[in-house]
C-alpha cells in the first residue's frame, strides 16, 4: 500500500488507548479551556484521524507563513495550507495545557488537550498575505476569504492529543471513516490500486462515469467515494442527503466490492488549487493511489480558472513531493451524438446542443418543482432522493 505523506506510518493524533483517554478527559476537566472556532475545530478532527499526518499539532507563524509562500514547513515539510488555531485574544500563555472545547457540539465538549509551545500575534497584513496566498484573491465575498480573514489575530501553536471526532462519529455512523480505518478497509479487501473521488455534491451521471473511466483507464480495482461531512456554505445539500443519494448510485449501478462510500470531518475551504492539493496529501494518507481532479476542483463562483486546480499540480508541487498521483479530468455529459457519457474534451465534432447538461440552478429549479431531470442526467433514484429533500424544504 502507498505510504502515508511525510512518514513510514501514519501517526493519527487520536488517543487510541481508552484507558489513556479517559484518563485524559478527567484531567481536560481540571485544565483552563478554550473554545475553538469551526476551522480549528475541523483541523483537530483531521489531524485526530491521521489525514493531516506527520502533522503534530497547530502551526506556528514561521510554518503557517513559510506555507502559504512555499507550500513546506520551516523544516522542510511539503505542505500546501496552513493548518492553525487562530482564534481571538484568550490571555493562555505559552507554557500552558489547555482543554479545547467543541464549538459543533451541544455543551461543548472537551475534542483535545494541546500543549501550548506558543502564542503568537498575528498582523492583519500577515492574515490579508496568508488569505491572498491560499485562496488567490482577498474578496470578501469569497466564502473561504471570510472565514479565514474573521478567525482572529491570536495564534496557538503546539502538540494537541485528540480525544473524539466530534459530531461526525455520531450523525455519520455509516459514512465517517478515518485515514486509519480506510487503509485497514482497503487492505482487507485486497485493493492494490485505488482511485479516490472527492465531492460535496450529489453523484449524477457524469460523475459516476468519471469515476469508471478513472477505475478503467488506470485498471485500479478499488473506488474510495470520499465526501465532505462539514460546514459547506449556504445552499448546498446537506451531507445526509448526498450520503443517501451516492449509496443508492453505488449500491444499483457500480460492481460489488469496487466502491467505498466513506466520509470525513472538514470544513470546505473553497480554496481552488490550493485545496486540491491539500485533497491529494490526505488521500495519500488514506490509502489512494489516485485523486480525481476535474474541472474547477474545490472552486467557488468564478475565483479560479477551469484547469487551475490540475495545472498547480505541474507548476508548484516538486517532483517527488507527494507519491499520490493525479488523474486530470475535463467536464463529462451524455452525448447525444454518441448515446453515453463523455469527456468533452474526448468528444470532437460537438457543441454545446449536442450535450445533455443542465446548470446547478436548473436542476435545483426542476427538483423542487417534483420534476426528475432527463435519465441521462440523473439516475432516477437518484433524482427520487433529491425531489423529496427539495420538496420537504418547500422548493
Amino acid at each position: 500500500m502507498i505510504q502515508p505523506h511525510g512518514s513510514t506510518e501514519l501517526k493519527p493524533l487520536f488517543v487510541a488507548d481508552a484507558a489513556r483517554r479517559q484518563s485524559l478527559i478527567k484531567e481536560a476537566e481540571m485544565l483552563p479551556s478554550l473554545l475553538l472556532n469551526s476551522a480549528a475545530a475541523a483541523n483537530a478532527v483531521m489531524l485526530g484521524a491521521g489525514y493531516f499526518n506527520p502533522l503534530p499539532g497547530y502551526m506556528n507563524l514561521a510554518d503557517a507563513l513559510s506555507v502559504a509562500d512555499h507550500l513546506k514547513t520551516t523544516s522542510g515539510l511539503f505542505w500546501p495550507v496552513p493548518i492553525v488555531n487562530l482564534t481571538k485574544e484568550t490571555g493562555i500563555k505559552a507554557g500552558s495545557r489547555i482543554a479545547l472545547r467543541d464549538p459543533n457540539v451541544d455543551g461543548n465538549p472537551v475534542l483535545a488537550i494541546m500543549d501550548v509551545k506558543a502564542v503568537e500575534t498575528v498582523s492583519d497584513d500577515q492574515i490579508k498575505h496568508m488569505a491572498q496566498k491560499i485562496f488567490g484573491t482577498l474578496d470578501a465575498k469569497h466564502p473561504g476569504v471570510a472565514t479565514f480573514t474573521t478567525l482572529g489575530n491570536t495564534l496557538l501553536s503546539g502538540p494537541i492529543e485528540v480525544l473524539n471526532y466530534s459530531y461526525f462519529e455520531k450523525e455519520f455512523p455509516d459514512t465517517f471513516r478515518t485515514a486509519v480505518q480506510i487503509r485497514a478497509e482497503i487492505a482487507k479487501r485486497g485493493w492494490k490500486k485505488v482511485v479516490a473521488f472527492q465531492t460535496r455534491n450529489p453523484m449524477h451521471r457524469a460523475h459516476e462515469e468519471l469515476c469508471r473511466m478513472a477505475m478503467e483507464r488506470l485498471k485500479a480495482d478499488g473506488l474510495v467515494i470520499h465526501m465532505l461531512l462539514g460546514k459547506l456554505k449556504g445552499g448546498d445539500i446537506p451531507a445526509n442527503v448526498r450520503n443517501d443519494c451516492i449509496n443508492k448510485m453505488v449500491e444499483l449501478y457500480f460492481p460489488k466490492n469496487s466502491v467505498m462510500v466513506t466520509g470525513y470531518g472538514f470544513d470546505m475551504l473553497y480554496a481552488g488549487p490550493r485545496e486540491a492539493v491539500l485533497h491529494a496529501v490526505f488521500r495519500q494518507n488514506m490509502g489512494a493511489n489516485y485523486l480525481i481532479v476535474g474541472r474547477d476542483h474545490a472552486g467557488v463562483g468564478s475565483y479560479y480558472g477551469p484547469f487551475d486546480a490540475q495545472a498547480i499540480f505541474e507548476k508548484d508541487v516538486p517532483k517527488g513531493a507527494l507519491k499520490i498521483e493525479i488523474f486530470g479530468a475535463d467536464n463529462t455529459a451524455w452525448s447525444k451524438k454518441l448515446g453515453r457519457v463523455v469527456m468533452k474534451r474526448e468528444a470532437p465534432g460537438h457543441t454545446d446542443e449536442d450535450y445533455i447538461d443542465l446548470s446547478g440552478t436548473k436542476v435545483r429549479e426542476m427538483l423542487g418543482k417534483g420534476q426528475a431531470p432527463p435519465p441521462e442526467f440523473s439516475r432516477p433514484e437518484v433524482a427520487r432522493i433529491l425531489m423529496d429533500y427539495y420538496q420537504s424544504i418547500g422548493g
